[in-house]
Formats: structure tokens, C-alpha cells, sequence
């Protein structure tokens, strides 16, 4: 892969950040906001976006939102809302991060090498995938902040090669599973940078999961990247 750039499932150019996924500041306009689409009922969850979330977030830099109020409470959140995901799924997951679950899509399952790209699918040539199920989350705050969150379960032959597809999945810019549209929940266009990022391995199992900005929803990187590290302690969905 070269460096320096990348360019992502919709084809814009990225620049490509090095190490782990979501490391460093995150770079002004690379995300970009969904696009409410007329008649969605998520629309209903709330106006306001932007206000300050009752909650428990606030405010943090100019049209941005935090949850739980302070670095300090935002790492307490996301270390409850990791238990509760492993123990309670995702409503008592977001339920601990402040957030509520406004709509899901039904799980779906696709072949791996079909809805994977880049260095990620050049891995499943070699490497034999046992299944790949996807998911698509609609979270909200008290004040109608709404963030798009993907989750995809993939499984691989054996502990080692999850291992190595964690080695390839978690560096930016080295590919994906490719998430859900955000017109499946009413969402418009959401565009998965990967910069808010979360994996986690057990076995021969491996989750993925990523958080945008949905519906005029103005949570800061770090809320977003707290979200998608919650979201990949959640287990497979029956």
C-alpha cells in the first residue's frame, strides 16, 4: 500500500494514519455527516442536536459533545459499557454509555471475500473465513445526538489467524469489512473513516466496530472512539 494516502469505499482520497486505528487527531472534515432522509422515523428521536446532552455530556470546543463530561468520565463510561456488553448486549451497553438504542438493523450474513476490500480481502484469499455477519446500530443521547455504529463478527479457522487478520483490520487505511449503508435506518449517507475504531478477539473470533456522526449528531472523537470500542465487546447477535 502506498503511503501517505488511501482512498476509501466512496473514493475520496484519505490521508493514512499510521500505527493502530483512531491513533492521533482526528483531521477536520474527514467525516462526513449523514444526511437525514425524508420520512426516516429515526428523525424522531429528538431535536436539538448540538445542545447539551442532559445526560451527562457537555459541551467540548466549538459544536461538539462529549459524553460523560471529562476525559476522566468518558474512560469510566466506556469501561462499564465494555462489562455491560459482554453481560447485558447492546442496550445495557449503551444504557451505561449514556446512550440509548434508537433502531438496529436485522443481522446479516455475507460471504468474506464479497463485502471485504484492500489488504483485508487480500487476506481472505489465503486465509479461510468461516463467516462474516454485520450490524447497524442507531444511538442517541438525551439531547437527540445520534451516532451510526457498525458492527461486524468474523470468523476465522483458528486463534492464529485471528491474530493476523487483527494485525491486518487494525491498521488505518489497510482495508475493511465493509459496513452497512445508512439508508438501511433512515440514516442517509454515512461515510466509515475507520479513524473511530474498536476491535477485540476471542479464539478464533473477531469483532469490528466503527462510529460516525449520524443526523446532524455532534459527538467528539474521543465519544465516537469510545462508542466503537464498546461496540466491539458486544457478542454475536442471535
Amino acid at each position: 500500500m502506498a503511503d501517505g494516502f488511501f482512498t476509501d469505499r466512496q473514493g475520496r482520497v484519505r490521508p493514512i494514519r499510521g500505527g493502530k486505528r483512531g491513533a492521533g487527531p482526528v483531521v477536520a472534515g474527514v467525516v462526513a455527516l449523514g444526511i437525514f432522509a425524508a420520512g426516516g422515523g429515526v428523525g424522531t428521536v429528538g431535536a436539538g442536536a448540538g445542545a447539551v446532552a442532559e445526560a451527562g455530556a457537555s459541551q467540548v470546543g466549538v459544536g461538539s459533545v462529549r459524553l460523560g463530561g471529562s476525559p476522566g468520565q468518558l474512560r469510566a463510561r466506556k469501561g462499564e459499557g465494555r462489562k455491560a456488553a459482554r453481560n447485558e448486549g447492546p442496550e445495557g451497553a449503551w444504557r451505561r454509555m449514556g446512550l440509548r438504542q434508537v433502531k438496529r438493523t436485522v443481522k446479516q450474513q455475507a460471504e468474506c471475500l464479497a463485502v471485504s476490500f484492500g489488504r483485508v480481502r487480500e487476506f481472505f484469499t489465503t486465509h479461510r473465513c468461516t463467516y462474516v455477519e454485520r450490524v447497524l446500530f442507531a444511538v442517541a443521547d438525551e439531547a437527540g445526538n445520534t451516532a451510526a455504529v457498525s458492527v461486524a463478527w468474523v470468523g476465522t479457522s483458528s486463534a492464529g489467524d485471528a491474530r493476523r487478520f487483527l494485525d491486518v483490520v487494525d491498521v488505518q487505511g489497510s482495508g475493511d469489512i465493509t459496513p452497512l449503508g445508512g439508508p438501511l435506518l433512515d440514516l442517509g449517507e454515512i461515510t466509515f473513516t475507520g479513524l473511530r475504531y474498536g476491535s477485540d478477539r476471542d479464539g478464533a473470533a473477531v469483532t469490528i466496530a466503527e462510529a460516525e456522526n449520524a443526523l446532524g449528531g455532534q459527538f467528539d472523537h474521543d465519544s465516537l472512539d469510545a462508542i466503537a470500542e464498546v461496540a466491539a465487546y458486544l457478542p454475536r447477535l442471535p
